[in-house]
């Protein structure tokens, strides 16, 4: 490519990034005050398709709908020339519109109308057009006369049945029946295929019959035409040769296919093969799309939808039986209509501004590019110097007032053609408000809050806010401004209360609005309810007590177990508690008390469970005896009378007695429940069904149970007779997009009446036919009517009938014929942007006529494309895994949560019904904005020295936006955990490192650490670190423990304590007392414990004033001390225990209440204290 090339489209590149993003913002509001006033060029709001097919007989409507100020004025062009709606005297304009009604109901010819049109809607600001729509006629031609011979084939072989209907317009749908309407079974051995041929990879005797016919329905004039029935004969004469499988279709051993982006691919292979042959597909470029690909006939066909480059290759499907097995290669190539990448916007500029229209358009041939101006080519209209022309580029430079038009964007190529109509509108007006006057926003303490200065002008206003008065603009932290005028405050507090003023300000004037911000308390539940065990019969409290901002009114419902209270009158609600009278097992569970504003909410739970209560003495029941003496009297064709004798209660009253039947007819030895009957009768009047034969038993409950059965009465039997009711659950549903599956719940044997039960089906295309359809069927629960228009509603009746009389009247059901896939797919899809991880999608719901089903909703793709990182390996990442929301019934907008901040997304939206789905919309690209960081990689110390630091960290792995710095706060930490004052360094973010000077020798320095963006700053990271110690002062202490005289004072210490504890210890073996034992015998000591055996060390006092024990005390843990309970000395009860110093210094020995030969044994059998181990006690 020459360098002048280059460099021009690398000129062209940058101005056209910097004109998207000067007029971006410039957005015209939906408001219909503003639209009102403000001057626009033609839009097409709705138009017929480009391809549309008409009925004969019905008029012909071509739909043409603009909107625009002032209003266009419409025209038409036919085959390229102008059509004179005046001179059509059948032809009409409807009002304020460009819509065309062609009236054929006098008997004109469709055919005079067919052609090319185009609608043109204009005013004084532009001219837009629509596409090129092709009318033509909907044709069914009539099947032509044939005389079809018999065809005879030996037992095996393969046989192809063939169809060939007329051609119509649009092809028609082919399906095989027999003479009673029914659908011809198809298995793996026999079926249709896609050109609608019968094809027989092998024959069998069962398939002879004369009544292979094969039907067309055209689907626009609703009309089936049937070709003249088939004979087949199978001979089975000689044996069938078993042989390897050949292909039927296609032919030969490779093939081609040809496909466009978007569309379905039907791929087929139908083979010959005696045992009946296995299909199986593969791909030999590559795999199988899973979620695309479906298999259909029997894996004969492979059907691909939503067709993309990926698909195209090369498929083998192969066919296998015992024999052998053969294979065929279809190569696929997928070509591309043009289909948008960046489809051209309006454009809304002030006077002198700068902007740019862009038509991206991707297909296989690329296409074409034209623009045209006001719907003539824009090489022919006036040269004009704001406007430059550069491929599928137009850039505006220095707009004036007046040069607003329509421009036009073809993209064509061999296989279709996309055509935009964009208006460049250029308007001078001063700014205006939107957001409501005095609005008053509510927002819980801690929390966001979002106050708008949504605005329009031209050229955009600028917006800025006030506080209580326009003294002082508001700037900086804690505040944040959004370029569509929002101000958020991240973190509401009371002193965030007052009135906002913003005003939007531009070239042409100044407009401004109030707001009001509260703030109030959040609802918390200050009193939860408690786990809570309570016996059976008992009462329970669960509290609930809630704190809230005394002007919100909160609302407190109780749950169990995340349902609704049961409605119960033992479940009592009070404002602060929920009270369960009685409780029983059945209350058991988790009850949680929610407590909502209009604001916010809080919950808390708990779990109650409830115990058995103690054991009471209980009087022992029995169950009653079985009643006797069962009489039949009364015999009637429908009723008898029954009697009989009731067993003994056993001390409980009989409540009711049970009556059964067995049917010895059509169930024996079941027996069934008939009706129960009062404790205080003896007799029942029984109505009964006719063709059954009865026997009948009764059963007696009392308090304990049920009696075992009487003996069984004698036989009774009634007389056949009509149905007296018909099918239940009478249900109609397609399973294909051409049926209408009608099902019912049969009649039982005790409801049939009579033998030769059957069911007359009856259907009707509601408000189409007058006549019913009807067939009898039995022995089944399901009809299937073929051959039936797509979701089209049906009524249908369904009637029992036996030998002996029909039903009563049957209701009518209605029911509708199957669904097909959707054909549209949503349109005017835009997104917009509530913050950074949070965005709202709109589309416009598809029009009904194209769903061929039930709307079931909305489902709507999107995926990260990549984030908006320049310069970072992250700005090129891989796109995300695609995300999907459904959005059920008739929506037209969505919210899409958990975007990544500071990125680029796509997004589509697709229809479904209870088929699937239809075609995705265009994909929409949107942004979100920056968000705050994510936490510093890591934080970590590269040098230490004396009075500095040398910290190291790496940005975040989640920038979220573009770094503006860093903050790096720090204090010292002594010995017990006490901090300094905060020190507080901004860094900028081109740093990773930072040195920190005039720090203290040999101490601990606590860090945090975070990044920081336009949006705040983001979740910080703590280390601690240390200076390193004095190298001259710990040589001074390394000094001072080797010296001589240290180590003489330490053994003079040592050996003067060793002289004490031996003068005790043979005081002691002396038996004579000393001081303490004298003041333990006139008071014992309340201060004084005993001490554990394992116990070796001092005794030490606990401090009065902040009672903590000192370290190696032992304090209970109480935390007092409790008095022995003898005034003996503690050593009474010390056997073998170690000697102690009391707090007076003095030691205390081990003392014995023995005599002096048990002392003298014991002290031989216990071990004596060592004045070596009270020193290590000591030391």
């Amino acid at each position: 490519m020459p360098m002048m090339d280059i460099l021009r489209d690398c000129w062209k590149l940058l101005l056209v990034l910097f004109l998207g993003n000067v007029v971006m913002a410039l957005e015209v509001p939906l408001d219909p005050k503003i639209l009102e006033g403000l001057p626009q060029p033609p839009t097409i709001t709705h138009q017929s398709p480009k391809d549309y097919i008409v009925d004969p007989r019905e008029n012909i409507i071509i739909h043409c709908e603009a909107k625009g100020k002032p209003h266009p004025r419409f025209s038409w062009t036919r085959n390229g020339i102008h059509f004179d709606i005046d001179k059509e005297p059948k032809v009409t304009m409807k009002g304020h519109s460009g819509t065309l009604t062609i009236d054929i109901s006098g008997g004109e010819k469709v055919e005079a109308y067919e052609g090319v049109y185009q609608c043109t809607a204009r005013n004084e600001h532009g001219t837009a057009v629509s596409n090129n729509i092709v009318i033509r006629q909907s044709r069914s031609p009539l099947w032509s006369k044939e005389r079809i011979k018999p065809i005879i084939v030996q037992q095996g072989v393969s046989l192809v049945l063939q169809c060939r209907p007329p051609a119509g317009l649009p092809p028609p749908i082919i399906f095989w029946m027999d003479n009673n309407f029914q659908r011809l079974p198809q298995s793996q051995r026999v079926s249709q295929g896609l050109n609608g041929d019968l094809y027989f990879s092998n024959v069998m005797t069962e398939d002879s019959r004369s009544d292979y016919i094969c039907y067309a329905r055209f689907p626009h004039t609703q009309t089936i035409q049937q070709k003249q029935p088939i004979t087949v004969h199978v001979l089975n004469n000689a044996p069938a040769e078993e042989r390897s499988p050949s292909f039927l279709v296609p032919t030969g051993s490779t093939s081609s296919k040809l496909v466009l982006r978007g569309q379905v691919l039907e791929l087929e292979c139908i083979a010959d093969g005696l045992p009946t042959p296995e299909l199986s597909w593969s791909k030999i470029s590559g795999e199988l799309p899973t979620k695309r690909a479906f298999y259909l006939n029997f894996q004969k066909t492979l059907r691909i939808v939503n067709v993309s480059e990926a698909d195209a290759g090369e498929y083998r499907c192969k066919a296998k039986n015992r024999l052998g097995s053969v294979h065929h290669t279809i190569r696929v190539t997928v070509k591309a209509a043009p289909y948008w990448i960046d489809a051209p916007r309006n454009l809304v500029l002030a006077p002198l501004e700068m902007g740019v229209l862009t038509c991206r358009a991707g297909g296989n041939p690329k296409p074409i590019i034209s623009w045209s101006i006001n719907g003539d080519p824009i090489e022919n209209a006036p040269p004009d110097s704001s406007r430059k022309v550069e491929d599928d580029t137009i850039i505006f430079t220095d707009v004036q007032t007046g040069s607003s038009a329509v421009y036009q964007c073809n993209a064509s190529n061999e296989y279709g053609y996309l055509l935009s109509n964009v208006f460049v509108n250029v308007l001078a007006e001063p700014p205006r408000v939107l957001t409501p006057l005095n609005k008053v926003y509510q927002v819980i303490m801690n929390k966001p809050a979002l106050l708008d200065c949504a605005s329009f002008g031209s050229p955009l206003p600028v917006v800025t806010w006030y506080k209580n008065s326009r003294t002082g603009v508001l700037v900086g932290d804690p505040f944040v401004f959004y370029e569509n005028g929002t101000l958020e405050i991240p973190v509401a507090q009371a002193s965030n209360n007052g009135k906002y003023t913003c005003v939007a300000t531009n070239t042409f004037g100044i407009s401004e609005n109030h707001v009001y911000l509260e703030v109030k308390e959040p609802t918390r539940i200050l009193k939860q309810p408690e786990y809570k065990v309570v016996q059976r019969n008992r009462d329970v409290v669960f509290e609930c007590k809630v704190k809230h901002d005394p002007s919100l009114v909160p609302t407190t419902t109780w749950l169990k177990d995340d349902g609704e209270l049961p409605d119960h009158e033992r479940f009592i609600v009070n404002p602060d508690s929920l009270t369960i009278i009685k409780v029983t097992e059945n209350d058991e569970g988790t009850y949680t008390c929610i407590t909502n504003t209009t604001l916010d909410q809080d919950s808390a739970s708990a779990q109650l469970t409830v115990v058995e209560a103690p054991p009471t003495p209980a009087v022992i029941y029995e169950q009653p005896d079985a009643p006797t003496d069962l009489e039949l009297t009364d015999h009637g064709a429908r009723s008898v009378q029954l009697t009989w004798t009731p067993g003994d209660e056993h001390n409980s009253p009989i409540k009711k007695f049970l009556i059964q039947y067995e049917d010895a007819l059509h169930d024996r030895g079941t027996w069934h429940n008939l009706t129960e009957v009062p404790g205080t009768k003896t007799t029942a009047h029984l109505k009964l069904s006719p063709y059954v034969h009865y026997s009948f038993r009764v059963m007696a409950l009392n308090d304990v149970g049920y009696s075992l059965p009487s003996q069984p009465s004698h036989q009774y039997k009634t007389n056949p007779a009509a149905p007296d009711e018909n099918p239940s659950e009478v249900n109609g549903t397609g399973t294909e997009h051409n049926n209408l599956v009608i099902s019912w719940k049969p009649l039982t044997s005790l409801q049939s009446n009579a033998p030769g039960l059957q069911y007359k089906v009856m259907w009707r295309q509601k408000d189409v036919d007058k006549d019913w359809t009807s067939v009898t069927v039995a022995n089944v629960s399901k009809f299937v009517v073929a051959g039936t228009p797509t979701f089209v509603p049906y009524e249908i009746k369904v009637q029992a009938l036996n030998k002996y009389g029909h039903g009563p009247k049957p209701a009518v059901v209605v029911g509708y014929s199957g669904e097909d896939l959707p054909v549209a797919a949503p349109e005017k899809v835009r997104v917009v942007v509530q913050n950074s991880t949070l965005a709202e999608v709109y589309w416009e719901p598809v029009p009904p006529n194209t769903l061929r089903g039930k709307l079931k909703g909305y489902k709507v793709y999107y995926w990260k494309e990549r984030n908006l990182h320049k310069h970072n390996g992250h700005g090129h990442s891989h796109p995300m895994e695609q995300q999907t929301l459904n959005f059920t019934g008739n929506r037209s907008h969505g919210k899409l949560p958990g975007l990544h901040p500071y990125s680029l997304y796509m997004v589509n939206i697709r229809v479904y019904n209870g088929r699937g789905e239809g075609p995705p919309s265009n994909n929409h690209q949107f942004e979100t904005p920056e968000g705050v960081p994510g936490r510093p990689a890591y934080l970590k110390v590269t040098e230490s020295n004396l009075d500095s630091l040398t910290l190291e960290w790496g940005p975040p792995h989640e920038k979220n936006g573009r770094l503006t710095g860093y903050t790096l706060q720090y204090q010292s930490v002594n010995n017990t955990n006490e901090f300094s004052q905060l020190e507080e360094v901004s860094v900028p973010a081109n740093e990773t490192s930072i040195t920190l000077h005039n720090l203290k020798y040999s101490t601990r320095y606590k860090f945090y650490f975070s990044a920081k963006t336009h949006r705040g700053s983001g979740p910080r990271i703590t280390e601690e670190f240390a200076t390193i110690m004095d190298a001259a002062m710990a040589s001074r202490q390394v000094d001072i423990a080797t010296q001589g005289w240290f180590i003489g004072l330490m053994c003079a210490i040592a050996l003067l304590i060793l002289v004490l504890l031996i003068v005790c210890f043979i005081k002691r073996n002396k038996g004579g007392k000393y001081p303490v034992k004298e003041k333990e015998d006139a008071h014992a000591d309340p201060e004084i414990q005993p001490m554990k055996d394992d116990d070796i060390t001092f005794g030490e006092y606990s401090d009065n004033e902040d009672h903590k024990p000192l370290k190696g005390s032992r304090t209970p843990s109480s935390g007092t001390v409790k008095r022995d309970e003898s005034d003996d000395s503690l050593v009474d009860y010390g056997e073998g225990g170690d000697g102690q110093f009391n707090e007076d210094g003095s030691f205390i020995g081990q003392y014995s209440g023995k005599t002096e030969r048990d002392t003298v044994q014991g002290h031989e059998s216990s071990e004596a204290p060592s004045p070596i181990n009270a020193m290590n006690s000591f030391v």
